[in-house]
């Protein structure tokens, strides 16, 4: 109970996660171990006094790229966030006091489904037993130390979510619905009122007729300052010299293909005789002709039409056995291929009604219904289906289980092993139009077969298509001279428009960018730009990792910059606009006192909404108007308003009609129902805000740019 009333005298506690699914990424054994010896060793962060330490933060990250092929910066971030929810939670449990012990532990294992549905803890009843689990632990410990130490840090997130547990039972045994809540809520939901209006759009007034001015605009972020970010920013400008292939580089590379066509005799300087070397269109060796000359190795899988090069599909389909086709351009590479074998009608489309039963072992979309009733509405569509061939699609649409309905039941193309067995066995037998049921173990399905294709077997030679070494010495040249250039002119610009490149400007790089808008994954340019060292006017070359340069120059730097200034500018000046506007429409209309004068004046009709209550901030014929909805709300009936600025416009209206709700009886049972789902609505409703309100207070010392 201390605790209980601890948690009530903080507001922020009255906030609550959903679920314990959030500590399945929490980092495991990783809080609270590892020192810092050295300046290089320092935490990645500190948050709420607990260091991250640096050698545990980089086994994480590089456990996250291997595990999801994410990059390197976006791994950083994201186990970053996952230490901040860890740690700012750790430390509530702290101030709390709350721990988790042997019980708090053994239901949280319980309820663990890859653990309890491990056939190695299953009893002779079929249930999990907890004694057999331990009895495992202790095993493990004499005899798979490695592993044992594995299970201690998947035993270390255990212990946090059990900890979680109580935290959250905690937040939840405190949080009540009173009666004035559900009175209120009700009257908000059910009192609703018909009103008149009349309104005059700010579009309906021109934009020259309003200005705003940059002392304005600086007026007004400086006022809402609290809804925007604040962080270091940097702007940058860049010229990028990106290698392409030129023309002659393609054509050396096709030319290289063409040479391996034909047969070509060559003399041997080792035998002092003429060689006849076999080409790619008779060679008795393909597979060893193929891995010699091409950049890819050889592939032995079988390709349907669709898989085919788009633009030359048809021409490499309709090939014979034997016939080669080539050089041709497709993915950045050029390629010659060799038709080896085709496999006929081994591509099939197919459509399907899936009907599945309640017991289906992987039944989709389950029906409440039996085995036997599912067989007997398939039998029923079957007949149907033979009858109307045509109608199969629309059967399917109305009466399949699964994504297939959204399609008509449409498959697609498919091959042995890509699709269920079953079904592929009778798609396989049976001839183009064929309609039966297979039954597989996500029920009954009818099966209309649409389509047959073959699929084919290539020997492919590919060359990349590359940039030569003259390509890239000239490349660098261009950037190296640019560079120079630039040292003897103070105008970035014009310089550059003198020799006809682009130049890019980008705004408020973030200390943590990896990507600028037009060089993706530049990391290094972020890092040198937020340098100590690096001066506004500095300019600096940097290699691009797909090859090519990049001439950037920092143009400013911000430490306590707003993020995203641009836009959040243009959006305070709409704002200001709107405002003006509105003003201006107020004061050309102001001595309009009914609806009919404002109307006829301005031209515009004399619109009516009904029931409109306060939840629904929708206006029929205005759009989202929640400060002119409660205007109305305010109004007697038959009185009318002063002119209102809304969201869209400038309003004027009248009250036509009220109607107020009667209050709930609290005795009758729909009022408790209703006091229980307002309760599980505001447990819900409050979701991940505890997060949000906790990483908001804690105090975060962030060092992830030094290391990454």
């Amino acid at each position: 109970m201390a605790i209980l009333g601890k948690i009530r005298q903080q507001s922020i506690f009255l906030i609550i996660v959903i679920g314990l699914a959030l500590f399945a990424f929490i980092i495991s054994g990783a809080i609270g171990t590892g020192t810092s010896t050295s300046d290089q060793n320092k935490p990645v962060g500190i948050i709420n006094d607990e260091k991250i330490p640096l050698e545990n933060f980089k086994t994480l990250v590089e456990q996250e790229v291997r595990a999801s092929g994410s990059t390197t910066l976006e791994a950083v971030n994201l186990v970053w966030e996952q230490y901040k929810e860890s740690l700012v939670l750790k430390s509530q449990f702290d101030i709390l006091g709350i721990d988790a012990g042997k019980n708090q532990i053994e239901q949280t294992i319980s309820s663990t489904e890859s653990i309890v549905k491990d056939e190695r803890f299953i009893n002779e009843a079929g249930f999990f037993d907890f004694g057999l689990f331990s009895d495992f632990i202790f095993q493990m410990r004499d005899q798979n130390p490695t592993a044992y130490e594995q299970w201690k840090i998947q035993e270390s997130n255990i212990i946090g979510s059990a900890k979680q547990s109580i935290y959250f039972d905690l937040i939840r045994s405190s949080i009540s619905i009173i009666d004035s809540d559900i009175d209120y809520k009700h009257q908000l939901e059910n009192d609703n009122i018909d009103i008149k209006f009349v309104k005059i759009p700010y579009s309906s007034i021109q934009d020259s007729l309003v200005s705003v001015s940059d002392n304005e605009i600086e007026q007004y972020i400086d006022e809402n300052n609290d809804k925007y970010e604040f962080k270091p920013i940097r702007d940058i400008k860049y010229v990028s010299f990106i290698e392409k292939p030129s023309d002659d580089d393609e054509n050396i590379i096709r030319n290289s293909l063409d040479d391996l066509l034909e047969d070509k005799i060559e003399y041997n300087e080792v035998s002092k005789l003429t060689d006849t070397i076999i080409g790619f269109k008779k060679t008795n060796q393909v597979i060893d002709f193929v891995d010699r000359y091409s950049e890819i190795e050889f592939d032995s899988t079988y390709l349907p039409k669709g898989r085919l090069a788009y633009e030359y599909g048809e021409i490499l389909y309709n090939l014979k056995i034997g016939d080669v086709y080539g050089p041709y351009k497709e993915m950045g590479t050029y390629k010659i291929s060799r038709l080896l074998d085709r496999k006929k009608n081994g591509s099939i489309r197919a459509r399907q009604i899936l009907i599945s039963y309640d017991d289906g072992s992987r039944a989709l979309n389950k029906k409440i219904r039996s085995k036997d009733d599912a067989r007997k509405i398939a039998r029923n569509l079957y007949r149907q289906a033979l009858r109307k061939p045509k109608d199969f699609e629309i059967l399917a649409i109305n009466n399949s289980d699964g994504l297939a309905s959204k399609s008509g039941g449409d498959l697609g193309y498919f091959q042995e092993k890509t699709i269920n067995n079953k079904i592929f066995e009778y798609a396989d037998k049976s001839k183009i139009g064929s309609i039966g049921i297979v039954e597989t173990e996500f029920g009954f399905h009818i099966l209309n077969i649409v389509d047959k294709q073959d699929i084919l077997l290539f020997a492919n030679i590919s060359k990349k298509i590359i940039p030569s070494e003259i390509t890239s010495n000239e490349v660098f040249r261009e950037a190296s001279q640019f560079e120079m250039d630039l040292s003897k002119s103070d105008n970035f610009n014009s310089t550059a428009q003198s020799k006809g490149y682009n130049v890019r400007d980008v705004r408020n790089l973030d200390i943590l960018d990896e990507n600028i808008p037009g060089l993706p994954k530049q990391r290094a340019i972020v890092q040198w730009a937020f340098n100590d060292e690096t001066e506004i006017g500095m300019i600096k070359k940097f290699n691009l990792s797909y090859g090519g340069y990049a001439i950037v120059k920092l143009i400013n730097s911000d430490d306590s910059g707003l993020i995203s200034s641009s836009e959040i500018r243009n959006e305070a000046r709409e704002k200001i606009k709107k405002s003006k506007k509105g003003d201006f429409i107020i004061s050309s209309n102001i001595n309009e006192e009914s609806l009919e004068d404002l109307a006829a004046k301005n031209k515009l009709e004399i619109n009516e909404a009904s029931s409109l209550n306060q939840v629904n901030e929708i206006i029929v014929g205005a759009g989202r108007e929640p400060y002119v909805l409660g205007s109305a709300f305010a109004l007697n009936i038959g009185e009318s308003s002063d002119l209102i600025k809304g969201d869209d416009g400038v309003y004027k209206i009248e009250l036509v009609n009220k109607r107020i709700a009667e209050k709930l009886d609290k005795d009758k049972l729909t009022y408790q129902n209703i006091k229980q789902k307002l309760l599980n609505k505001e447990q819900s409703a409050l979701g991940e805000s505890i997060l949000d309100a906790l990483k908001k207070s804690a105090e975060i010392t962030d060092n992830r740019a030094l290391f990454y």
